[in-house]
This record gives C-alpha cells, structure tokens and sequence, in this order.
C-alpha cells in the first residue's frame, strides 16, 4: 500500500520546527549531563567550559563557510546534511566515551552535533524567510520559540528519564535524540523549498567582506553577539550552576532553572511574534536588554536559591526576543543582505553563544577575581562564589546591546 503525501509549504514551516528542536537537542542536552562528564569520566570544569566553546567555535567556522558554500549546493542539501551529522553527533555521544579517551570521544561528538547545529542555525531562519508569508517578523518569532520548546522537551523528557533510569543510562537516552534529525532529514528531502536572494546574489557578486563593510550591518552583527552571549551565559550553566552552585536536588534544579528558562524565553518569543507587527522592535528589544540585566543581577546576589533561579527565568523572558528580533530588524533595515547576511549574523551570534559562557567558565576558575568577589557575596562555597562571579561578569552583554539600541535609536530620529 503506497501513501502518496503531496507536501507544501506548510510542511516546510513544520519541518523548519523541528529543525529547531534539534538546534536545542544539539546545544541543551550535554549541559545536562555535565556532572555525569565530571563524576563519570573526571572532567574538570575547565574542560567542560573548553565543551562549550568549542561547540560554538565550529559553529561559528560552519557559520562562516556557510556563506560561500550553501547557495552553489543548494539548501536542500545541506539542510539534510545538517541533520545527519546532529544524528551521528548523538549516537556516538552515546557510543565512543566508553570505548576511548572520553574527553576525545566527546570531542569527536560535539564536532558532529556543532556541523549539524551550526548549519541548522544559517539555514532555517532564511528557508523561512523564504516562504510565501507575509508577516515575517511573527513567523520568525514562532519559528524561534520552537528552539525554546525544544528546550523544554529536552530538560522535561531527560529528568523523567533520568528519574525512572537513572542518570547512570544517560548513553541510551543520547541515542534516543538522534531519532529527531533523522526525521527532520527525511522530511527537509520531500518539502519544497524556496531559495533566499539578495540583489547582490542577483548580480553574481556576493562579498561577505563588503556586507560588513555597511555600518548598519555590522551593528546588528555586535547586537548578535550579545544577544547569543547574554542567553548562553545562563542556559549552558543553569544546570550544573543550580545542583553544584546552589545546591538544590538536579530534578528541581533542570525543572526550575533550564525548563523554566526555556519556557519564558519561548513564551516572550511567541507572545510577541502574535503581537510583532505592531510592536517597535528597537524600543522592544531595549527593554529587554534592561529585563535581562535586572535578571542577572538577581541570580547573582539573590541570597536564596530559589531567588536564583527565579533570577534565570527572568533571564530566559529577556533573552526570548532577542535573536529572532535582531535577525528580523537586520533584514527590514537592510533586505539586500541576503543569504550571505543571514550567515554573518549567525556567525556573530555563536560568537556570543561561545564568548558568554566561555568569560563565566574563566571567570569562576579564577582565584584572583573570585577571592576578590567573596568580599562582595558572604559565603563560604568557592564554587559557588566562582560561578556567580562568572555570571556577573557577562552583564557586560545585555548592558553593551542597550547602548547600541539606544545609538540606533538616536541616529534614527535625526
């Protein structure tokens, strides 16, 4: 018995969805076995700071290439291609840690998953844009919430796992996730798929080089990495911060630190991409640079726990916005960027992604600034005191992005 499905481009949107529950697979799921790296296989907090880095770094190295190489192959592609290295990525995840050098093997890993998430990132924001809809900002806003759901899913799914199989299983649990890539590279190989051009593309003459040039475009550029920085100097350490940092069980920590992160970063994303069309995305965006701020803050000198990682939800409200936002306000700003600007301002927000929790890493392991920051937090934990340093630190993030708004903003109005 044969199904002959027709697909349109409805199921295009639908698998751009999925792809991005696979980007937070890809970017979620080891932080969530952080301790199990550290008890298991006796990886040190400066190696998993090194996991986190370099995940982006080869995002940010796909990001760059992606410019050159994705319009002569073709999204279709390298859309699929994405997904089966974020599925390889996952089953040797669970796989090659047991048979040689963990640290290696996870290395191996996290370079699979990072080709894969990387690539996901260029593709699907312009595959998207792309379509046949009218209200961009609002279907780029949707499309980005299901990276929060996808969040959510993760944290959900792996902490009911957990509970039931134990946290010793995690292996079979990582096998598990590459069922996601899989069916979205099955899917992204039957939709129809439409190609994102640039007048620059038209003429043949496509210089990364030259769109950095444009000042508007490398504003919006130094806007992503600070929008990537300030949401990943959070949620890559939510998990470890909350059961190492502030002591709390990893349930509740995962449930109430990464879930309810990711649940108001997706409810910011979706609330306003109903609401965008109507909305000033700069003033917006504005606001919750300032959100963002009053999060960190409370994460770090919050004396309670539980204050903490309400401090992380707040965060996870803040940071919602502001990588959809900043990709829509770049292509309404300046709609010639094309393809190629879609790469840049990904590159530049996996900077951010690699640069936040990198400083929090660097930070928290070192004895100068943490001896002196003790002074300021009255507690005896040095990890904790490291790790809320860490933190502090990043505010540099949320802080610099409502400087360059607030500079936009001005230049506008003269």
């Amino acid at each position: 018995m044969k199904f002959n499905i027709k697909f349109n481009y409805t199921h295009t949107l639908y698998a751009s969805y999925l792809c991005y529950i696979v980007q937070a697979i890809v970017n979620i799921f080891p932080t969530l076995i952080f301790i199990s790296f550290q008890r298991d296989f006796g990886i040190s907090v400066e190696r998993i700071a090194f996991l986190i880095s370099f995940n982006f770094i080869i995002q940010m190295l796909i990001d760059f290439l992606a410019a050159k190489f994705v319009d002569k192959i073709g999204y279709r592609i390298s859309i699929v291609f994405a997904n089966i290295c974020a599925g390889i990525g996952f089953i040797l995840l669970g796989i090659l840690p047991f048979y040689i050098n963990p640290f290696i093997a996870i290395l191996i890993s996290y370079f699979l998953n990072a080709i894969g998430g990387g690539m996901i990132e260029v593709l699907v924001s312009p595959i998207v844009e792309a379509l046949p809809e009218k209200q961009k900002v609002k279907a780029m806003n949707i499309l980005h919430s299901f990276y929060c759901w996808g969040l959510m899913l993760v944290v959900i799914f792996s902490t009911a796992y957990f509970r039931i199989f134990g946290i010793k299983n995690w292996k079979y649990l990582s096998i598990f996730w590459a069922v996601f890539p899989i069916v979205c590279s099955i899917l992204f190989l039957k939709v129809p798929i439409n190609t994102l051009k640039s007048e620059v593309e038209e003429n043949n003459s496509v210089s990364l080089r030259k769109l950095l040039s444009v000042r508007i475009v490398f504003a919006f550029i130094i806007l992503m990495v600070c929008s990537g920085a300030s949401e990943h100097a959070v949620v890559q350490w939510v998990s470890f911060f909350a059961e190492v940092g502030l002591n709390v069980n990893k349930s509740v920590g995962d449930i109430f630190g990464t879930c309810m992160f990711a649940f108001f970063m997706g409810a910011a994303r979706l609330i306003y991409g109903m609401k965008s069309e109507n909305i000033d995305i700069n003033k917006a965006l504005s606001v919750t640079s300032i959100l963002c701020i009053i999060g960190y803050i409370i994460i770090v000198f919050s004396p309670f726990a539980f204050l903490s990682l309400i401090g992380c939800a707040i965060v996870g409200l803040s940071v919602g916005i502001m990588w959809p936002s900043v990709f829509s306000l770049a292509s309404k700003t300046y709609p010639k960027g094309g393809t190629a600007m879609f790469a840049a301002l990904a590159l530049a927000g996996d900077v951010g992604c690699s640069i936040g929790p990198g400083i929090v890493g660097i930070i928290s392991n070192n004895k100068t600034i943490v001896d002196k920051f003790s002074y300021i937090i009255s507690n005896n934990d040095i990890t904790q005191i490291g790790l809320k340093a860490g933190i502090f630190f990043a505010i540099i993030f949320p802080l610099l992005m409502f400087t360059i708004l607030f500079i936009l903003r001005i230049s506008k109005n003269k």
